[in-house]
């Protein structure tokens, strides 16, 4: 097989990611050597390859899910958002410098075609097949002639394309049909079907509905994928999170001991990997709840300032909703405090900054004994020490540079009584460490919480990861998938917009696998 498929979707968030890993593990389940790749990504929440490239850890999880090493050629170009209109460019790994929205579709978004068709036929040439993922919609009609991640690489590639559809948000035919109808006729070639995600319900009352829709576009639907809690893993969007607020909390298991921990996460303005708090919520006994206003750090036991793209636009966000404040008080107090990457930063004396806000020098809340000061160049590197007497595991991904004037040492930064940082993003997904913080977390707050002895944050992923290719296996037509990643671009397919032929409802014809 050198086969492959681009997965679409017809909005953001409509299950891209999370199907795209899961073909990959169900590919890998059946002895099928597969990579993910991604053209182009938009995200915060990032993550270093053993080589020191930067690319989306959406990309890096959908790697886990097919069994490989996440290199640079699955995510060739990540854009990492300062503002509403612009975004840090990151080209094979590397930052190539800031670009506002126009001037990346006005002309270079172009020029990186031939730079992400190379990327991905490297991976032709190593893997059987290649399962990539699309952005937003492949129906953005005005962004078209500069697509490089859904039809323009789909085209280049010569890949069919199944386009995804969240079925819970409402509108799933309608968007199916729309995204399809805007297309022009050489794009509507390579658009094989669809896959509806997040069904509830009884499947046999959508039927009616998928028999129409293939009455209308002539194109099957390849599968319902029911609604599963629990698997919007590694999303890339940390701005919708901290538009969330309070409202997004962990699933929470009872407790090993006595007690419960409560974990509030400030929900800074272009939070970046969120992730590092997920392996806090996958302990039993731990809540962790996203927050934006003082008073909701009142209970909690521990409280993060995580990563921002943002650094300076975060401590004021901090100041004027009053949490800076509450931070203070909760140091005086001994209560703990752990800030991560720019939360880290934030903890500081002094931050000087010529490059991410330009502010010059600013001052920071003064819990820890370190000054920072932003290089051009951004830190990249994949780190393995030691902390509290065991092995810990990271990566760094800053431009801050940090000089550690005292307290502590702690892992690259430092501790002052209860309060830590560190730019360490992924150290707590080290199973002995976390326990060994979270127990010092647990004295410091006053909590009869023991964490318990066997948790494996790597096993619940690979949990996850399986439980996803279960929702391919069980519920979409995996052999016709499967002969479409063989086969390529299906032929013959009807055109559908205004002006093209009617084309004959066949009743049943667009059901397949556990749906029919």
């Amino acid at each position: 097989m050198s086969g492959g498929l681009l997965v679409a979707g017809t909005t953001s968030d409509a299950g891209k990611s999370v199907v795209t890993a899961g073909i990959c593990r169900w590919l890998v389940r059946q002895g099928v050597k597969v990579a993910p790749f991604k053209a182009q990504n938009m995200s915060l929440n990032s993550f270093v390859t053993r080589e020191g490239a930067e690319i989306g850890r959406a990309q890096a999880m959908q790697a886990q899910a097919a069994r490989v090493e996440p290199t640079a050629l699955m995510n060739p170009v990540l854009l990492k958002p300062g503002s509403d209109r612009s975004s840090q460019v990151v080209l094979m790994g590397r930052p190539v410098g800031e670009m506002s929205a126009r001037g990346y579709h006005g002309g270079r978004q172009e020029t990186l075609l031939s730079t992400v068709v190379d990327c991905l036929e490297q991976l032709r040439g190593t893997y059987d097949a290649v399962i990539c993922e699309g952005a937003g919609s492949p129906a953005e009609i005005n962004l078209r002639r500069t697509d490089i991640v859904n039809m323009g690489i789909a085209r280049a590639a010569r890949f069919p394309v199944v386009v995804v559809g969240d079925i819970d948000r409402g509108g799933v035919f309608a968007s199916f049909f729309g995204t399809t109808a805007l297309l022009s006729a050489e794009d509507q070639a390579l658009i094989a079907g669809y896959l509806v995600n997040k069904f509830r319900g009884d499947v046999s009352l959508l039927e009616p509905g998928l028999d129409m829709l293939y009455g209308l576009t002539g194109r099957p639907t390849y599968g319902v994928l029911p609604f599963a809690h629990g698997l919007g893993i590694d999303e890339e969007d940390g701005l919708r999170v901290s538009l969330r607020g309070a409202v997004r909390e962990s699933v929470v298991a009872p407790p090993h001991g006595e007690d419960v921990l409560r974990v509030a996460v400030c929900a800074v303005p272009l939070m970046s990997n969120f992730t590092d708090v997920d392996a806090l919520a996958a302990e039993p006994g731990v809540v962790v709840r996203f927050v934006d206003r003082a008073e909701e750090l009142a209970d909690a036991d521990l409280v993060i300032v995580p990563g921002t793209r943002g650094t300076v636009k975060a401590l004021v966000w901090l100041r004027e909703r009053g949490l800076a404040d509450a931070l203070l008080r909760r140091a005086a107090q001994g209560l703990p405090v752990l800030g991560i990457c720019g939360g880290f930063q934030v903890l500081g004396e002094r931050i000087e900054d010529e490059v991410e806000s330009r502010a010059g020098q600013v001052d920071g809340l003064g819990l820890l004994p370190v000054r920072i000061r932003f290089d051009r160049e951004k830190t990249l590197a994949r780190p393995v020490g030691s902390a509290l007497g065991e092995r810990v595991e990271g990566y760094e991904i800053h431009h801050g540079v940090a000089d550690v004037r005292g307290g502590e040492p702690f892992l690259d930064g430092c501790r002052v009584g209860a309060v830590w940082g560190t730019h360490w993003h992924g150290s707590l997904e080290s199973d002995g460490f976390r326990r060994r913080f979270l127990v010092e977390v647990a004295a410091a707050a006053g909590r009869r919480f023991v964490p318990a002895p066997d948790t494996s944050f790597g096993a619940l992923r690979e949990e996850q990861l399986d439980r996803l290719g279960d929702l391919i296996e069980e519920h979409a037509d995996t052999g016709a998938l499967l002969r479409l990643i063989e086969a390529g671009v299906p032929g013959g397919l009807p055109f559908v917009g205004p002006g093209a032929p009617a084309v004959p409802v066949a009743r049943g014809a667009g059901v397949t696998g556990e749906c029919s």
